[in-house]
């Protein structure tokens, strides 16, 4: 009864993240090479690196994309990594789950995986448009915190 109560609300939780995410403001500024501010945020087909940070309630976020090496495939095309930290280390007593919306409007939600310090789910991120990358994670005092980045592919 617990496992279904936390599945539910981490759905719920979900859903509004999306919903309150995706209608925020956000900034879609580029540099001369593209890039949107604080961020290299490439097409997958560019050859080039993925990485946005965001603040969220005192904590930086790193969202890493990267093309799964062929035969390591963890779930998905790519895997879509995220790093907490507060005050520069890395926080790793942390749950997490992710979503992502692809540009289809299909969604799905995965658990992470522990890789250092890091975590990691894996997603088909292989297809064209703009797929909304989202995140939520419970830290040691039992807070709750969401946040998300866009991921575009060519």
């Amino acid at each position: 009864m617990k496992k279904s109560c936390l599945v539910v609300t981490f759905v719920s939780v979900f859903t509004v993240a999306g919903a309150v995410y995706a209608g925020g403001k956000h900034d879609h500024s580029h540099d001369d090479q593209g890039n949107s501010s604080g961020s290299h945020d490439m097409g997958h087909d560019s050859g080039k690196m993925f990485l946005e940070k965001k603040e969220i309630d005192g904590y930086q976020v790193s969202f890493h994309v990267m093309k799964a090496k062929p035969g390591k495939e963890m779930g998905g095309s790519h895997d879509f990594m995220i790093k907490v930290e507060k005050d520069g280390k890395a926080l790793t007593n942390i749950v997490m789950n992710t979503k992502v919306i692809h540009p289809n409007g299909q969604s799905e939600t995965k658990k992470t995986m522990k890789m250092g310090d890091w975590l990691m789910a894996g997603y088909d991120l292989g297809h064209s448009g703009k797929h909304q990358l989202m995140i939520l994670f419970k830290t040691a005092d039992g807070a709750k915190h969401k946040v998300g980045v866009y991921y575009s592919v060519e």
